[in-house]
């Protein structure tokens, strides 16, 4: 830390310039980004003095003795206090107020600007750079024109198109031996047992089953009363 004093004319009071020098060892820069930078930073920090205006700015100092020291406790809004005997500080003192505020500034200088040029040019390089392959790269992930599931729903939906309409009667037989193991069935395991298209398969049902909107029983079909004891009304007949 450097100052000089410069004289005012008409016998004002001295103008006292004040400078922080930096030690020479410490303004090598080694390198900027990726490269060697090989320039200095200035030496040279002169302060600004400007006045205070508008404000009143004071400096105090508080004092604690040993015994007047208590035990911190942190409050819920982060705050702390102290507890114990002798609470507070034990004196509080005024040690002046702020006239001036000093600012310290790099002095410009060919090495300061050569230095915030570098700077400058290091920011504005592009985060990512695009660069042109000389040949393609096989061990990442490669597009496809159509993935594996995509394939198998298109040859499920492929094979439902193609399934031929069985016999009414012959479906009303695989229905009524299903309907005989559990009450209630999706269509989803109606059409894997009987193989028959959704349209005619629900077609079927209309006349022989109740699709259930609501309850515990909710988008499942079940059979409609009078057919749901059917074996045991033809055995009773043959009886």
């Amino acid at each position: 830390m450097g100052q000089s004093i410069r004289k005012r004319r008409g016998g004002e009071a001295p103008d006292r310039q004040v400078a922080f020098t930096l030690n020479e060892d410490l303004t090598m820069i080694d390198s900027l980004g990726d490269k060697p930078s090989g320039v200095q930073a200035p030496r040279d920090h002169p302060f600004t003095m400007q006045t205070v205006g508008g404000q009143t700015l004071a400096v105090f100092t508080e004092t604690q003795s040993e015994s007047s020291k208590g035990q911190s406790e942190e409050r819920s809004d982060g705050s702390t206090s102290v507890s114990g005997a002798g609470t507070g500080p034990e004196r509080i003192s005024l040690e002046g107020l702020v006239v001036q505020r000093a600012e310290c500034r790099p002095a410009v200088s060919e090495s300061y600007m050569k230095l915030k040029r570098l700077q400058i040019e290091e920011l504005s390089k592009p985060l990512r750079l695009s660069q042109q392959l000389e040949k393609a790269v096989t061990t990442n992930y490669k597009p496809v024109a159509n993935h594996s599931y995509n394939l198998e729903y298109d040859r499920k939906k492929k094979d439902e198109g193609k399934r031929a309409r069985a016999d009414k009667q012959q479906v009303l037989d695989m229905l009524f031996s299903a309907f005989e193991k559990h009450q209630y069935y999706n269509i989803k395991d109606l059409v894997d047992i009987t193989k028959q298209p959704v349209s005619y398969l629900k077609e079927i049902l209309r006349d022989i089953g109740i699709y259930n909107v609501k309850g515990t029983h909710k988008n499942t079909w079940e059979l409609k009363p009078e057919y749901r004891h059917y074996q045991g009304g033809e055995d009773e007949a043959d009886d």
